[in-house]
């Protein structure tokens, strides 16, 4: 079993449905949008673009936060958190977790879950507060919903382990279905 992910949240779901990956490697891979791609896509084109070579089962995933079809960063800056976070502050937006799984024999199955999740409105200290942290860097809208974040949210509509990063019924499915057992 390989792990297509850096992502320490990622292995830690896996985990906590007793997969423990053999070997993780961190897919090299640009991840900039197309233009005009929407949010779902990008998702998963970026999910089966993180799929690296290897002998046994591969799993990969990709995630994003989008406000509308704008596709949010995965915030670099305290610039760049701000900005999402300011854009999502008092409303709704989507995330949507492609994942891809490839079997042994070469088969690749893949989904997008995509949820919906409600910011409460911020004040500038709720803000200023999390952008010190720093947990918002690398993070999908600037925000990580396992973290600080949580008491942000006021309204989550489907899988809270794929807005976390990896959504694990739909991934379990996905590796029963190429027959990992």
């Amino acid at each position: 079993m390989i792990l297509a992910s850096a992502s320490p949240r990622r292995l830690e779901l896996l985990r906590q449905i007793g997969i423990e990956p053999d070997q993780i490697v961190a897919p090299d891979i640009d991840e900039t949008p197309l233009a005009g791609e929407p949010p779902r896509a990008y998702a998963l084109r970026i999910a089966l673009a993180k799929l690296v070579p290897g002998d046994g089962f591969v799993i990969a995933a990709d995630t994003v936060a989008a406000a509308g079809a704008r596709i949010l960063p995965k915030a670099e800056t305290p610039e760049q958190a701000e900005k999402c976070l300011t854009l999502l502050s008092g409303r709704r937006h989507r995330v949507y977790t492609g994942v891809a799984v490839r079997a042994p024999d070469g088969r690749v199955a893949s989904r997008v879950v995509g949820s919906v999740v409600g910011f409460a409105r911020l004040d500038a200290g709720q803000l200023r507060d999390y952008l010190d942290g720093g947990e918002w860097r690398g993070k999908a809208g600037g925000y990580a919903i396992q973290g600080k974040a949580a008491a942000f949210v006021d309204f989550v509509s489907g899988s809270y382990s794929g807005v976390v990063g990896l959504p694990l019924h739909e991934t379990a499915s996905l590796l029963r279905g190429l027959g990992y057992r």
